[in-house]
């Protein structure tokens, strides 16, 4: 009896656990509030299937309660053989019949959507999106406007983007649960996806495809803002110079430190990046790297100077002139003048805050 005490026990707090757990997360991370039309198909192909599942549960459960109490052994029947059902027929086609109009119930509505969300006729007269995966940060580059971006992707609410997919090395996938589904990224073809945000918003993006050691900090966001106030961030965008000089002094110096040591993988404005993310708007980001949340000046710093402590594997280790051991590097006053330059760099008064008012 104290065995079974002790099982209900730790059953009942693993339950109560699991209750708790998931209550965490971050908002605009989940399938299951959706805000956007490819979200909204996907939760709906869930609780269908969902239903068809709790009910051949009710059906089996129910069955085997009944064989359970009417056929159970009794006593004086210890040799009784009951009635052999072996070789018939009618059974054999009940249950192949009864799975197959279970997989037909899934499999239409499943395929229809399938159908529904991979339609292009309208994509010649929507906004598109050349999206590129890297280990482990997301590229963005919006065609026919002359803008790049990286880690956050800004849309206009209500609108169809069409999203064309590529990979720089492995497979990865574009995963923003709130408003969309998932697409594999590869290395040879490119895939095609549409969203379309109905509430402006700051929405998760995950890679959810294992891409190596930092995988789980490949995160990104997708900021959707009003059509007009999109148009003003594209208008901004579109009107950043890379030379455009800094108010302050210390922010001066470090535009000339950046230009020497991190433009050679970087950018800003619409040149694509040749190896790291594009900076145009850092300034306005709410993370650095998409991982370093609510941080401050000294985080950037922390940043610059060891990025490896914070994202495992990232090819900024590997490839920044100043740090690698042959070269004699930068002081923490030179970073802290470059941190002071990118903390500058906000080219648009459209930000994620904005998304959010």
């Amino acid at each position: 009896m104290k065995g079974w005490m002790g099982k209900i026990r730790s059953l009942f707090v693993l339950s109560l656990l699991s209750v708790i757990l998931s209550g965490c997360g971050k908002e605009n991370l989940t399938a299951f509030a959706p805000k956007g039309y490819g979200a909204e198909v996907s939760l709906d192909l869930i609780i269908w299937s969902f239903l068809i599942m709790l009910f051949v549960f009710i059906v089996v459960m129910v069955i085997f309660t009944i064989v359970l109490i009417r056929f159970r052994r009794k006593k004086g029947q210890e040799d009784f053989i009951p009635q052999q059902t072996e070789g018939s027929k009618a059974l054999e086609i009940i249950w192949t019949i009864i799975p197959i109009i279970l997989l037909v119930l899934i499999a239409v509505p499943t395929v229809a959507a399938t159908f529904d969300l991979a339609d292009e006729s309208d994509k010649g007269d929507a906004l598109n999106i050349n999206v590129t995966g890297n280990q482990f940060w997301w590229h963005f580059n919006y065609e026919g406007h002359d803008i790049q971006t990286s880690t956050d992707v800004y849309i206009p609410v209500g609108e169809k983007v069409y999203l064309n997919m590529m990979s720089s090395d492995v497979i990865h996938s574009f995963w923003v649960p709130t408003i969309s589904g998932k697409m594999d990224t590869n290395p040879e073809n490119e895939n095609t996806m549409y969203i379309e945000a109905h509430e402006e918003g700051i929405y998760e993006g995950k890679c959810a495809e294992y891409c190596g050691p930092s995988h789980s900090l490949m995160d990104f966001k997708i900021i959707a803002v009003s059509p007009e106030e999109f148009d003003q961030w594209v208008s901004d965008m579109q009107n950043v110079t890379a030379d455009a000089t800094p108010e302050t002094a210390s922010a001066q110096e470090g535009q000339d430190l950046f230009e020497q040591s991190c433009l050679s993988c970087h950018a800003i404005g619409s040149s694509p990046a040749a190896v790291g993310p594009n900076l145009t708007n850092f300034g306005d980001r709410t993370e650095i790297a998409g991982i370093i949340e609510d941080y401050t000046k000294e985080d950037l710093v922390d940043w610059i100077k060891a990025p490896e402590e914070f994202k495992p594997g990232n090819k900024m280790t590997e490839t920044a002139p100043y740090l690698q051991e042959e070269n004699p590097g930068l002081t923490d006053e030179e970073v802290s003048k470059i941190a002071d330059y990118l903390l500058q760099l906000k080219p648009s008064e459209v930000t994620p805050e904005s998304a959010l008012n």
